[in-house]
Order: structure tokens, then C-alpha cells, then sequence
């Protein structure tokens, strides 16, 4: 506003410049007498004046277009986003989750949101599963689960349950689709903090029409309480319609195109219908984290397991390793020292079983451990050498005067 108000301005004096010089040009000719230097300097200060005002037109009409353009987009993705949600609502996903502890339970009050929820566990969680809008059904009755057509089957165990909870679905799971004639079992997706653990053993035991989806949700009840918001969630799109996807081979972002473990390409758009069915499947699944606002990171098992070596496990080994120096506030804590007891009152909350799946299930922890340990030792010795080197400096100083 201020620009366009200052713009005007100038044309306005350049205007009545442009005018008076006129005029003394005209009187100058008349009277047969040539422009005066001040006429000539007045011309060349009217073409600056009037080039300034064109070039501050320029930039500002430029800079409103960019706004313009600005609302346009924001406009057009907030109606795509609308678009979406009412394609997710319209065709709401049957979601089983099998364990429906407190993460089953985290997640299971959000799912409710975009689809039909069903949960099975150990315990009896009725009433809980009633307040929540959801369906219970007794693990011991997993024929009674796959009855409720689910469309996916979030595997919401412990790491060290894991194995066993899978082995125990793949049995009843064949049952019901050879008994029912289904050519498509469901999607079933894992939420484990260790990939490639958990994706070999779903490839190995679940039927080859189950599709597989490996996720991580890098947060839980604690960290995700208030809000989803800009918490990562990592997935890799591992079998769909009995293919197992190379996550070796990335495309360019937007690409719908992916490779096969025998290096076939192939696209969503396939003539196949179980294959359609089966992307369309998993987008709209991935669609209830992004519109909870996650930010999503698409990353195979082999790489997600290396980074969790060096940031999530690393975290939780120092954490316990602290833990066990018994450290407690004291009257002169700094704030590093707070953070310190932050970082082992967050890590011994979680349970032991967590932090030795967290070991044992990935291959790169002990590399970690040996690392840490090799870094340790070098500290020390640095530690002593400084030291040895203070004494014998001393001692060299001492035997100098000595002499003296």
C-alpha cells in the first residue's frame, strides 16, 4: 500500500517537472536562446525520477502477483485437502489392530475418526474398547476377528511378541480366505520399532495375498498425546499383490512407478485389479497419518534400522547407562545436567523388554555398542595422557630450577 501511495507520488512531481521543463523549453526557443545546464540537469533528473517510478511499479505489481498467486495455491490445496478427507470418509477403512495395550489403545482412539476400528487382546479391554467408540473381541477367537471383513490388521505388539503374535495369525488367517474364496487377504502392517526384523518375518509366515506394509510411527501416548502434528512416521510399501518391492530402488518423488525383487517395473495404474485395490488400499491407509498432520518419511527397513542404531537406540543405552549411575537433582543442577536426568527418567519409563528389542532385533546395535565403548576408551586415554603429560611438565620444571 505504502509503495503504490509513494509510486503515485513520483509520477505526480515528475508530472508537474515534466511540465515546467516543457514550458522553459518552449520560452527558450521562442527567445532563440539554448537550455541552460540547470534545463539539462532538470531533463536527466526527470528520466532517473521517471525510471525509479517505473521500476518501483515493476517490483511492487510483481510482488502483489506473487501474493496473488500465493492465495491461489492455498485456496486450491485447502480444496484438495477437503477433496481427500471426503474421499477417505467416504470409504471407510475396517481396521483391526491385534494388541490393544497402550499403544493399540494410542492409536486405535484415532482410527475410530476414519473407519470402523475392531481389537483384539489378550486382556479383556470391553469397556475400554466401548468408550472409545470401538469393537473388542477376545484373542482367543481369531476366527470371530477376521469375520468382520477388515480391510487392514495393525500388528500392535511388543518386539519381543512380535514373532509369535504373527505366526499365530498366519494359520487362522489361511483359513478364512480359503474358506471364503478370497483372492485378497487383508493389508497387514507393523508398527515395530525394528524394520527388518519385522518385515522377514511377515514375508516368511503371512499368505501371499496379504500385502505388507512396514511402518514406525517415531512417537507414542507420551510424545503424540496432545497432537500428530510434524512427528515422523516411517513406511516402506513392502509386497503388494504378491510382489515384494525392491526398497533398494527409489523414484523420483511423485514417480507411481516401483521395481520388483526381479527387477520388474511396474506401475499403480497395472492391469490388474487386485494391484489397484491393493495401492488404493494402502494410500488411504497412509492418508489417516498425513492428515493427522505426520510428517511422512518413505525409507526402506535396511536404512531405517541403520539410522535407529545411531539416534533411537544410542538414546535409550545412554539413557540406561546413566540410570544406573543412580545421578539425581542436586541443589547446583545446570541445565545440561537437567536435560541428563530427562533423558534417563524418559528411557527407563519405557520397559526393559522395549531396549533389549531394540538390541537384539537389529543387527546394527551391537556395531553401536562397540563404537561407544571404542569412544569411551579414547576419551579415557585422552583424559590420562593430558594428565601424564601435566606431570612430566611439572617434573621438568622442577628439575630445571634445580639446576639453576
Amino acid at each position: 500500500m505504502v509503495g503504490r501511495v509513494v509510486s503515485r507520488f513520483l509520477l505526480l512531481v515528475a508530472f508537474l517537472l515534466s511540465t515546467t521543463q516543457a514550458a522553459f523549453l518552449a520560452f527558450a526557443e521562442q527567445h532563440q536562446t539554448a537550455p541552460s545546464s540547470h534545463a539539462c540537469a532538470t531533463k536527466y533528473t526527470l528520466s532517473s525520477l521517471l525510471m525509479s517510478s517505473s521500476d518501483e511499479n515493476t517490483k511492487a505489481g510483481k510482488l502483489e502477483e506473487l501474493k496473488q498467486r500465493e492465495r491461489e495455491l492455498s485456496r486450491l490445496l485447502a480444496a484438495v485437502r477437503r477433496e481427500k478427507l471426503n474421499e477417505i470418509r467416504s470409504r471407510p477403512l475396517s481396521i483391526g489392530i491385534i494388541g490393544f495395550g497402550r499403544f493399540g489403545q494410542f492409536i486405535a482412539r484415532t482410527f475410530a475418526s476414519y473407519g470402523n476400528v475392531v481389537v483384539t487382546s489378550r486382556s479383556d479391554y470391553t469397556e475400554i474398547a466401548n468408550a472409545m467408540g470401538v469393537k473388542y473381541i477376545p484373542l482367543s477367537d481369531p476366527k470371530a476377528f477376521l469375520e468382520q471383513d477388515l480391510d487392514v490388521i495393525v500388528v500392535a505388539v511388543s518386539i519381543l511378541s512380535f514373532e509369535a503374535t504373527v505366526n499365530s495369525l498366519a494359520g487362522p488367517l489361511r483359513e478364512y480366505l480359503d474358506e471364503n474364496d478370497k483372492k485378497q487377504g487383508p493389508l497387514v502392517v507393523d508398527v515395530l520399532s525394528v524394520k527388518e526384523h519385522a518385515r522377514q518375518i511377515m514375508l516368511d509366515v503371512l499368505p501371499p495375498e496379504c500385502d505388507i506394509l512396514c511402518t514406525h510411527p517415531m512417537f507414542g501416548p507420551d510424545s503424540g498425546k496432545d497432537s500428530w502434528r510434524d512427528l515422523n512416521f516411517v513406511y516402506e510399501k513392502t509386497r503388494i499383490d504378491n510382489f515384494i518391492l525392491d526398497p533398494s530402488v527409489v523414484g523420483p518423488q511423485g514417480d507411481e512407478r516401483f521395481v520388483d525383487t526381479q527387477g520388474h517395473v511396474h506401475s499403480v495404474h497395472e492391469d490388474s485389479e487386485a494391484h489397484v485395490e491393493g495401492m488404493d488400499r494402502i494410500e488411504r491407509f497412509l492418508s489417516i497419518w498425513e492428515e493427522e498432520g505426520c510428517r511422512m518419511v518413505p525409507m526402506s527397513c535396511r536404512d531405517h534400522d541403520a539410522y535407529a542404531a545411531n539416534s533411537q537406540f544410542i538414546t535409550h543405552l545412554m539413557g540406561r547407562i546413566l540410570g544406573q549411575q543412580g545421578l539425581s537433582e542436586t541443589p547446583i543442577d545446570t541445565r545440561g545436567f537437567e536435560s541428563v536426568l530427562k533423558l534417563v527418567d524418559s528411557t527407563t519409563a519405557d520397559s526393559f523388554d522395549l531396549f533389549y528389542g531394540l538390541y537384539k532385533f537389529n543387527q546394527n546395535s551391537m556395531d553401536t555398542i562397540v563404537k561407544l565403548r571404542s569412544a569411551m576408551d579414547n576419551v579415557v586415554d585422552h583424559l590420562q595422557d593430558m594428565d601424564r603429560q601435566r606431570q612430566e611438565e611439572k617434573q621438568s620444571s622442577k628439575q630445571a630450577k634445580l639446576e639453576n
